[in-house]
């Protein structure tokens, strides 16, 4: 027995083809839309404004994106390699260098399934990217000498102290710590959205933690739809604190209380993982939990370098002969 197809009227499928019309301006709007994490939004959109500007000398707009997205598929694998050399030359990290290249090949496969463009950037490949060996970071007695140095009893105080606090307490990355929103601390938990996901995690704070950011908290009185940690001087003041922003906090500090090991966000997470896993003579599965890395081999490279030992084969090797 045959299927009953049921008559479309000419209204309906006229209201549909209606709605399936995109503009370019639509497809940018759309395509940013579809980044479920804040984080991602921000980082897509300037990678996207980043290759606009680097190619044209001004920033994304209508017209510039329509221009890209109108290219032929020469064409435009050969402004994105171009552009792909132009950050090589500038010597920028191949994480730094990926993640601008996908915001590209993700605008240019959005624009595609909507009918805005009918080239692919397929053969354009990522930089490969070697294994991150070095976990060095700061030590227990450096950290406490950057927290004494904050000052507390002032606004940016309170709020740097409990950066500082989150960074290493629980091994946040700065943009799981920017994205994070006053109603995200819920009875002694905060909820972020870890690397790659796209639903919120709770992580537990430890007494300290809590009260610094409460005390913190205290004195911002955001709503709980905005952000925890705000910037609070010149033209930005108020707005989201930028990772860039964290990076500068940390470097401050760190010089002003004598540390001369260049300290970034990420380094303090590295610190904070070699610290736990000193500290608990090598506990490599409780400290995936603390990381949410979701490779144990990840954490491995860190133990491995904490006891050293390509060093000590290296020795005993030497000592051989």
């Amino acid at each position: 027995m045959s299927a009953i197809v049921p008559k479309v009227s000419g209204s309906f499928l006229s209201s549909i083809k209606a709605t399936a019309q995109t503009t370019t301006i639509d497809v940018w709007a759309d395509f940013l839309k579809l980044q479920i994490s804040a984080n991602t939004k921000r980082t897509y959109a300037s990678a996207l404004d980043d290759f606009f500007t680097r190619l044209t000398g001004s920033s994304a707009n209508p017209q510039q994106i329509q221009e890209f997205l109108l290219l032929t598929q020469f064409e435009a694998v050969g402004v994105v390699l171009k552009y792909k050399g132009l950050l090589m030359d500038l010597g920028l990290a191949p994480s730094t260098i990926n993640t601008r290249l996908s915001a590209i090949k993700s605008l240019a496969n959005h624009a595609r399934k909507l009918g805005q463009c009918s080239f692919s950037l397929e053969d354009v490949t990522h930089v490969r990217v070697e294994k991150y060996r070095d976990t060095s970071g700061v030590g227990v007695e450096a950290y406490r000498s950057i927290l004494q140095e904050v000052d507390r009893s002032s606004l940016k105080g309170k709020r740097d102290y409990a950066i500082l606090r989150l960074l290493w307490d629980n091994a946040l990355r700065r943009g799981e710590l920017v994205a994070t929103n006053v109603g995200d601390l819920r009875e002694g938990k905060l909820w972020i959205i870890g690397k790659g996901k796209t639903q919120q995690q709770s992580i537990d704070l430890a007494p300290r933690t809590l009260a610094a950011l409460e005390e913190w908290l205290a004195v911002r009185a955001g709503a709980a739809n905005e952000p925890i940690f705000i910037a609070l001087d010149g033209r930005s003041y108020g707005k989201r604190l930028s990772g860039r922003s964290v990076a500068r906090v940390v470097d401050w500090v760190a010089t002003d209380a004598g540390v001369t090991k260049h300290l970034s966000p990420h380094r303090i997470r590295h610190s904070s993982i070699t610290t736990f896993l000193d500290a608990s003579g090598g506990d490599v599965r409780t400290a995936q939990r603390l990381s949410r890395h979701s490779r144990l081999d990840t954490l491995m490279i860190y133990d491995d370098n904490r006891q050293g030992l390509q060093g000590k084969a290296s020795g005993v090797l030497a000592d051989l002969v």
